[in-house]
């Protein structure tokens, strides 16, 4: 399941969110278990707050049981590229739709919402794939880069976001490609492939509208749920690939499956390893989505074959315990 906090941790001191994060867990830990339910990271909480988290669960324990929150450091449990799963995963699970429809990836011009972790890994991954990456965006605004992002100007990124925690208005100040828009959505620039990645509901109907007339073939969820139900509406009637939420942002949880498994296993897999493992993962996720998505004008319904494919694993297992 899901949970949080009303607690706003935009500038509050190093200090100030260990503490929060001690006194959560001073409470929280009596709930948690890697047999009970499993905390893992996501907005505003990466792997700062893992870490503080679990140094406070450890202390209250008072034994090993690595395998109780995700996405912890390398050097207590953490396992490799899961900071970077889930927007690896959402670009993996792009390319799996594109090649599955005659298409790929490469050449192809992708917009990109957010500046966390899912943002700035599925910028990585899709440069890796050969796209070429014109947005990026934080709540205050967006960055647009018409030539697409480099090597550098990614480095830049990384370095804004994840070690100064400043705007992308710093960015754009460093990187002279860029042009910074306040208070602006990054939707209105045409791109052919969309990955939001921000955060709930970015994405409404006057939006996707002008996205479809820019010509976007494809989009996959990378956030939770960032496009309302009259978006997607709008997205599968105008024939675009639509990637839910569901099947295209497991990466993330997928990778947190992984970290638990070397937890109990006390073993530590290499980069190449646990990569080799979320390609298999999203792979296999696309492959039960097929299964049962109903074609549509040569397009692939994949919500509802993650639908249904998510329906038939639970009524499986009912059977098989006889509960119906």
């Amino acid at each position: 399941g899901k949970g949080g906090a009303d607690f706003n941790p935009k500038g509050r001191s190093e200090r100030e969110i260990m503490r929060f994060c001690h006194a959560l867990m001073s409470e929280l830990f009596r709930h948690i278990g890697e047999s009970i339910d499993v905390p893992a990271g996501d907005i505003g909480v990466s792997a700062r707050e893992v870490g503080y988290l679990f140094g406070k669960y450890k202390q209250l324990s008072n034994h090993y049981t690595g395998g109780v929150l995700t996405g912890k450091g390398l050097a207590f449990g953490g396992s490799e590229i899961r900071k970077e799963a889930t927007g690896y995963g959402v670009v993996l699970f792009a390319e799996e739709m594109l090649q599955h429809h005659g298409r790929s990836m490469r050449g192809k011009t992708v917009a990109v919402s957010g500046a966390g972790n899912v943002a700035i890994y599925a910028i990585q991954r899709a440069m890796r794939m050969g796209a070429k990456v014109v947005t990026v965006s934080d709540s205050r605004g967006f960055a647009h880069l018409p030539e697409g992002f480099t090597d550098e100007s990614f480095a830049i990124l990384q370095d804004v976001k994840e070690n100064r925690r400043e705007s992308l208005a710093v960015f754009a100040d460093e990187v002279e490609s860029a042009h910074y828009h306040e208070g602006k959505s990054p939707w209105s620039v045409p791109c052919q492939i969309a990955l939001p990645c921000a955060t709930q509901n970015e994405i409404n109907a006057t939006m996707a509208q002008i996205m479809v007339e820019n010509g976007v073939e494809c989009l996959a969820e990378g956030a939770n749920m960032p496009l309302t139900a009259e978006a997607i509406h709008i997205l599968k009637d105008a024939n675009v690939i639509f990637g839910p939420a569901k099947a295209a942002n497991a990466g993330g949880v997928g990778c947190s499956g992984l970290e638990q498994a070397q937890n109990a296993m006390r073993l530590v897999w290499t980069r190449e390893r646990v990569e080799q493992e979320l390609e298999r993962i999203m792979r296999s996720i696309h492959e039960q989505s097929i299964e049962y998505a109903p074609v549509r004008n040569g397009v692939t319904d994949y919500q509802t074959g993650a639908n249904i494919a998510s329906f038939a694993r639970v009524a499986d297992a009912m059977l098989g315990y006889g509960y119906i």
